[in-house]
């Protein structure tokens, strides 16, 4: 008997990644370790990969992908970019090369079976727990909004707080030169030079 959780992950690679040598490669592994026992071994599971970057990448000697991208069209392509021409045949071969295994990768990703699988609005936790998580509510702002003042006779107006350094500059403590390497009464100077002199 298969525990919940082997069913659970069982069920879930199969509607998530049906069509995909990934999805059964998961899913035999998981039927067979819940055959032998109830309990899942996760680190023993997940000891070896399942699957490479490589099994979505053409084979060295297939040439069903070269075909499809002309030298013409890789020209079109790169005067699009704004990037500069092959130097010589051998660079152009290698760039059709390349162009062609990232075409091969972008149709082997798009031949898993997505059905009933929402899409992503974002790279983000989109669980329940995930969104409370960065939702700000009147707790986080409670800081911001104690910094505020309500101004105006006739009508009021929402500002920030004058602090510190904003009014000492009013009340004229506040010494704007001190820093000021070199002064001249209530100035300050900047050395520098013509060139050449004069």
């Amino acid at each position: 008997m298969a525990s919940p959780m082997v069913n659970r992950l069982s069920q879930g690679c199969t509607r998530n990644l049906r069509c995909s040598p990934v999805g059964r490669r998961i899913n035999r592994r998981l039927q067979s370790t819940s055959a032998t026992t109830d309990k899942v071994d996760v680190e023993k599971l997940l000891e070896h990969p399942t699957w490479n970057v490589e099994s979505l990448l053409p084979k060295a000697d297939s040439q069903e992908d070269k075909k499809h991208i002309t030298s013409k069209q890789l020209h079109h392509l790169l005067r699009l970019s704004a990037l500069p021409p092959p130097k010589d045949t051998e660079e152009e071969s290698q760039m059709l090369s390349t162009l062609s295994s990232q075409l091969h990768f972008v149709r082997e990703i798009q031949k898993v079976d997505t059905t009933g699988i929402e899409p992503l609005q974002s790279l983000r936790d989109e669980t329940q727990a995930g969104r409370q998580a960065t939702t700000i509510g009147l707790e986080e702002l409670k800081d911001a909004f104690a910094k505020e003042e309500l101004k105006g006779q006739y009508y009021k107006r929402i500002r920030r707080k004058q602090q510190g350094s904003e009014t000492e500059d009013r009340d004229g403590s506040w010494d704007v030169l001190g820093h000021a390497g070199k002064r001249v009464g209530r100035y300050f100077v900047v050395e520098g030079g013509k060139e050449g002199g004069e």
